[in-house]
């Protein structure tokens, strides 16, 4: 923790040196904001000239040159008129705005050399005890985050205690960016976003549509195992819909606008939840019947600014592993430990062992229901997350408005943490659908909704898988798992009836027959990250046999054709994520 408190103080540190440093070098940059984040810090400026590569490195040189002089960090105090007049009389706008808004009568300046900020500090010393940082990259931001504002240039940088720990962070970077699912995705010919079709709204390749209907069809094996019956739902409903589930009314700027049919306006769904409540109240209920699991493989449609979209990561069109539980009150601790633990499964399943588990609480200001039925249901989910055995952080204030929730991050192969898994109490909804059970009593009684994502999103959970693995998928869940290559025409025949015996056992598999050069077949075919090859000769042909690669260059040797069916049935079936 105090490590983390130092490392928060060096980065916003670095901030507010890499905008003395651009201060100097380009005149007449106003500055706006300058935090820590996570991984780093950044500054946002508003320069008429977009800032370049080489920009980047006359910065950190005369970031260095600040460093050198060693400039105190020094705060004071002033007035607030007076901090907004000064700021004014600089040009620096978004300083004066920023001071307008502080409670208070006074607010804090820090100096170092000739930069003057705004800032609450705390800041390290000196200039000269920052040591180890790296700009990484320039993006564009909209002030206050609003697209209505000015556009303003973000410069993102890191900076670490050690050497060490920044030469691995850039190593992580730089591994990172050979992953990034979007290469991937292109290079193994598994999706593809085109402005034709529209920003964020992904077109899916034979092979990757394979890929996903493997996933789905796991998911819906799972889910029915589970206990869960499965829905379909569409994709557009009346606006009607979304005012009973009050999307319209806090959630309208992430939807889209409405389509008139016959006078009507509809809206293609931002969310699953409304349309499974509305099967729910198709008919009368008993307590004998809860918990009630539905889940569905529901696509929605959500309105995301064209900056932030990411791939697979940050869509506008995606596909939720949805599902919904409608609970008795006093089934809902157990339920929800049946829930974390059928993700954990879940996870497991696809090869993610490592966990950063989060207990979201109740917001401050805008939630709905009494304090005391938060705490009762803050409670029943705690007690369930003990039982897990597995540790949890509280997020104070990090629940939604309806309800607490679980959140589950996986740890990646290089040790980056993706939201995944969701699991959300909520108050809400039964409420405004006036849902109800009747209880042994014979009374009608409101029960609990849980909303649960084991995956997240098809889309964002395979750009995950791709990276974790770099495109070198399982052998249970990738698209293509054996490729035959043959040397010459001669085998041709015998590479066609092997194709097709494997295909009658199940498995997924192509035939390079090209008028290639066999080194050239082995190269290419090992790019495609395709778990087993099967290279056929004269020898292999005349003993009904097959040489087997494995991926990463393994020589298997000959064996039997039906020893090798019977090697990759039994590492499908285990569903071991390495070869």
């Amino acid at each position: 923790m105090e490590e983390k408190k130092s490392l928060d103080i060096l980065r916003h540190s670095a901030a507010h040196i890499m905008a003395a440093a651009v201060r100097e070098l380009f005149p007449g940059t106003k500055v706006a904001i300058g935090p820590s984040i996570e991984d780093g810090f950044y500054y946002d400026f508003d320069r008429a000239e977009p800032f370049t590569i080489d920009d980047l490195v006359k910065i950190e040189e005369k970031m260095k040159d600040i460093i050198k002089e060693n400039y105190p960090f020094v705060c004071s105090s002033m007035p607030k008129d007076a901090a907004i007049k000064e700021f004014q009389e600089k040009g620096e706008k978004y300083k004066a705005e920023i001071v307008s808004q502080i409670e208070g009568g006074k607010v804090n300046i820090y100096k170092s050399g000739n930069f003057t900020d705004l800032c609450r500090g705390p800041h390290i010393g000196s200039t000269g005890e920052l040591k180890y940082f790296k700009l990484l990259s320039v993006a564009g931001a909209y002030w206050r985050g609003d697209s209505s504002r000015e556009q303003l240039q973000r410069i993102y940088g890191t900076a670490f205690l050690t050497k060490k720990d920044l030469e691995d962070y850039l190593n992580k970077i730089e591994e990172a960016q050979k992953r990034d699912h979007r290469k991937l995705g292109k290079d193994l010919d598994l999706f593809s976003v085109n402005d034709a079709v529209g920003g964020g709204l992904v077109l899916w390749h034979p092979k990757g549509a394979l890929l996903r209907d493997i996933i789905e069809s796991y998911w819906k094996k799972f889910n029915l195992e589970n206990g869960y019956e499965l829905l379909f739902t569409p994709h557009i409903a009346s606006e009607e819909l979304f005012k009973i589930s009050g999307h319209l009314q806090t959630y309208c700027e992430n939807m889209y606008a409405p389509m008139e049919i016959e006078g009507k306006p509809y809206r293609v769904k931002p969310m699953n939840c409304p349309m499974h409540l509305m099967i729910y109240k198709t008919k009368l209920h008993s307590y004998r019947e809860l918990p009630i699991r539905y889940a569905e493989l529901g696509t929605v449609y959500r309105f995301e600014k064209s900056g932030v979209l990411h791939g697979l990561l940050r869509v506008r069109g995606f596909t939720q592993d949805d599902g919904h539980v409608i609970v008795a009150p006093e089934q809902l601790e157990e339920e929800m430990l049946r829930v974390f633990n059928m993700a954990v499964d879940c996870l497991k399943t696809f090869g993610f062992s490592e966990y950063k588990i989060y207990l979201a609480t109740r917001p401050e200001k805008k939630y709905v229901g009494k304090v005391e039925d938060w705490q009762k249901a803050q409670n029943s989910i705690e007690n369930a997350l003990k039982k897990t055995g597995y540790e949890y952080e509280l997020d104070e204030g990090g629940g939604a408005f309806y309800g607490p929730k679980i959140d589950i991050k996986i740890k990646d192969a290089l040790c980056r943490l993706w939201q995944c898994s969701t699991i959300q109490f909520d108050f809400n909804l039964p409420e405004r659908f006036d849902i109800t059970y009747v209880d042994s009593t014979g009374k009608k009684t409101r029960p609990y909704m849980i909303h649960r994502a084991l995956m997240g999103s098809l889309e964002r959970f395979i750009g995950v898988l791709l990276e974790h693995y770099d495109g070198a998928l399982p052998l249970w869940i990738s698209p293509v798992q054996v490729a035959i290559i043959n040397i010459n025409e001669e085998q041709q025949e015998y590479c066609n009836e092997l194709l097709q015996k494997l295909k009658k056992n199940g498995i997924r598999v192509i035939f390079d027959g090209r008028n290639e050069k066999i080194g050239h077949k082995i190269r290419e075919n090992a790019m495609q990250k395709i778990p087993y090859m099967a290279v056929v000769g004269n020898k292999e042909k005349d003993t009904g046999s097959v040489a087997v690669r494995a991926r990463g260059n393994k020589d298997l040797g000959v064996m039997t054709v039906d020893n090798f069916i019977s090697l990759i049935k039994e590492n499908d079936a285990s569903r071991v994520c390495s070869l």
